[in-house]
């Protein structure tokens, strides 16, 4: 059965730009007979929050959307994610790192999708010799170089992109294990797609170079490859994508003025295959 998700973390409140993907990827479960599944990616302790949770839950209700199974939270899995980083340690694919992020920016040299990319300071060599310092924090890192002569060429579908070769050199050696959180997003959204049988993975274009990453973890793991929507951002009058981080309209400062979640949705389009700017009369007028 065809199988599809929302996905948000419970560190801020919900805006336009999030009620656009639920609505795609809710309307595309129910467009194919399929069903709908929301999961919430709480594995941050130190940002994730219960209020946000809370929030979440009440903005889809008033959008009218709804799910088809009990939520999934990410922090009732951190086995799963132990689990498969064991697994990538004993094949030979993970390092501790102990570098900083401002000792990284001094010793990059190439910029990568997620910015600079890590020259490999604690990457040991072929001997095994060099690496970090364990008794310091640390994560752990993916040998990108190993990995991807390991899994061998591979691509994904898109609906908007289409046939994509991957490219996860690109990327680095991208860290899979936080020092401040159990799993990165990489892995554990990864791990999660393919353990609830996601066959339909619908998010922004903005995660559209994370899967270059996800694509090769499917293949070492051995997880089956979703096919990929990712739709066009809904922006500002500027230009600029809404995010939490430039203080776009919460669903929650609509829904407690008494506007009407089914005419809010209604009203941000269903084209996503182009930009979608943001129409300020969304929050205009009656409810």
């Amino acid at each position: 059965m065809m199988r599809t998700r929302f996905a948000p973390s419970p560190n801020g409140l919900l805006h336009l730009g999030h009620a656009y993907s639920a609505k795609l990827a809710h309307g595309l479960a129910r467009a194919m007979g399929g069903q709908f599944q929301l999961r919430i990616e709480d594995i941050d302790a130190t940002r994730s929050r219960s209020e946000y949770v809370e929030a979440i839950v009440a903005d889809l209700r008033w959008l009218g959307l709804d799910w088809d199974s009990e939520i999934v939270f990410q922090s009732d899995r951190l086995a799963r994610y132990d689990a498969a980083a064991e697994r990538l340690k004993a094949m030979g694919l993970l390092y501790p790192c102990s570098c900083t992020r401002s000792q990284i920016q001094v010793a990059a040299k190439a910029e990568g999708p997620e910015g600079p990319v890590y020259p490999g300071t604690c990457r040991p060599d072929a001997d095994g010799n060099g690496g970090a310092d364990c008794t310091r924090p640390h994560s752990w890192r993916l040998d990108i170089a190993k990995a991807a002569a390991m899994a061998g060429p591979l691509g994904w579908h898109d609906r908007v992109a289409g046939k994509v070769v991957a490219e996860p050199e690109l990327f680095g050696d991208v860290v899979l294990l936080r020092k401040d959180a159990p799993a990165s997003y990489h892995l554990a959204a990864t791990l999660d797609d393919a353990a609830d049988g996601m066959t339909h993975v619908v998010r922004g274009m903005d995660l559209f170079a994370a899967t270059h990453i996800h694509r090769l973890l499917q293949a070492l793991l051995d997880l089956p490859p979703p096919l990929y929507w990712h739709h066009a951002l809904l922006t500002g009058q500027d230009g600029r994508k809404l995010s939490k981080s430039e203080q776009a309209p919460a669903l929650s400062e609509l829904r407690e003025a008494g506007k009407s979640g089914p005419a809010v949705l209604d009203a941000l389009g269903s084209d996503a295959t182009g930009p979608r700017v943001f129409r300020t009369g969304i929050l205009a007028g009656n409810p």
